[in-house]
């Protein structure tokens, strides 16, 4: 559990939150962190409802071949690839949405409107109205992108080997953002190398 230690010390808190206790009224300090973190965090902890089904019509060599390829949601086939693959898997690479807002096959905008925002984050009263004349907005661009994130990497942190890597393909909008979560879930120490090509 990498994410639970800070500054070299265990984090208690993050610790009980990672083994599914939910701590409420905590004092802050620093920590990478958003709106709707907690939520990701339970994602993650929550089973899949689905069920893995062989296609051997459709495979290739089904009975030599020792290769797996599934179809489906990214986030429920992890959950269900969990007790099965739990620490056997060398390498895994994803290509998730950059966040760009650009219209794809795919969602890849992942940001609230202004006012969506300020009201998920409690930023507004019921009527609209700003309780700061301060109210921090640039949030919306990345909250929904690290929620959605979030759960997936915790997942497919379990499934690596101790000798595994993970590969991500990311662009610079959210780059740091996925350095952050890495470090996070991975433990900064397992960080290798960042390339451009």
């Amino acid at each position: 559990f990498p994410e639970v230690f800070a500054e070299g010390k265990v984090d208690f808190e993050a610790l009980r939150e990672t083994l599914g206790e939910y701590v409420e009224d905590k004092q802050e300090r620093y920590s990478f962190t958003w709106h709707g973190k907690g939520r990701a965090r339970r994602i993650a902890q929550t089973p899949s409802a689905g069920t893995l089904l062989p296609c051997p019509e459709e495979s290739v060599d089904w009975d030599t071949t020792q290769n797996l390829f599934v179809e489906g949601d990214n986030l429920e086939v992890l959950k269900l690839l969990q007790k099965s693959y739990h620490r056997r898997v060398k390498m895994i690479y994803i290509d998730p949405p950059y966040n760009t807002g650009k219209e794809f096959i795919y969602p890849d905008k992942y940001q609230d409107n202004l006012a969506t925002y300020l009201r998920y984050t409690g930023q507004v009263d019921g009527e609209g109205f700003k309780l700061s004349s301060n109210a921090e907005s640039s949030g919306r661009y990345h909250t929904n992108w690290l929620n959605m994130m979030y759960p997936r990497l915790k997942l497919a942190r379990n499934l690596l080997r101790d000798d595994g890597a993970i590969f991500v393909s990311i662009d610079d909008h959210e780059a740091h953002n996925l350095r952050y979560l890495l470090d996070e879930i991975f433990g900064p120490e397992n960080f290798l190398v960042q390339f451009s090509w």
